[in-house]
């Protein structure tokens, strides 16, 4: 089976696609991740390229891309640094991503369906992107790495 058009990803509470539904203007799906920019190599120092990121992106009600607001709330030392702070990047994320939430009007979480979309932000690819490999094919979040795949309705495997 093809991947389809529109690519179904359902609401879980309590998960990773728990911050998706639709609003006044369309549909949204928010997370937030951590990610290395594109090229990175792991060696000494991985620790202050590993990013943390809020992210917001946002689409039409027939699931076109409209936009993104990505944000970086820190690195994965920092967060070392201050695990349970108030000020650690993981808070930080966390307020950042409950503030961009607040913005969309009538908001309600749910399931969406999405087209396949790409965009680049501090070298670090985030999209829903159309994979293959041995002659499968697979629609993946990134940076998230969450695949979404037959039968096509909207869970994932991670």
């Amino acid at each position: 089976m093809a991947v389809p058009g529109v690519i179904p990803v359902a609401y879980e509470p309590k998960h990773r696609t728990e911050t998706i539904g639709r609003y006044a203007e369309g549909q949204f799906l928010a997370s937030i991740t951590y990610a290395f920019p594109e090229g990175f190599r792991l060696e000494e120092g991985w620790e202050d390229q590993k990013r943390l990121y809020a992210v917001l992106h946002t689409f039409d009600t027939e699931g076109n891309y409209r936009d993104s607001d990505i944000w970086c709330a820190g690195t994965w030392a920092e967060q070392q640094r201050d695990p349970g702070g108030d000020a650690s990047p993981l808070t930080r994320a966390q307020v950042h991503r409950a503030t961009l939430l607040r913005s969309l009007p009538r908001r309600s979480y749910t399931d969406i369906a999405i087209r396949p979309f790409s965009v680049t932000h501090e070298d670090v690819r985030f999209g829903l992107v159309i994979r293959e490999d041995e002659g499968e094919q697979w629609a993946e979040l990134y940076p998230d790495r969450l695949a979404f795949a037959e039968p096509w309705d909207g869970t994932y495997d991670t």
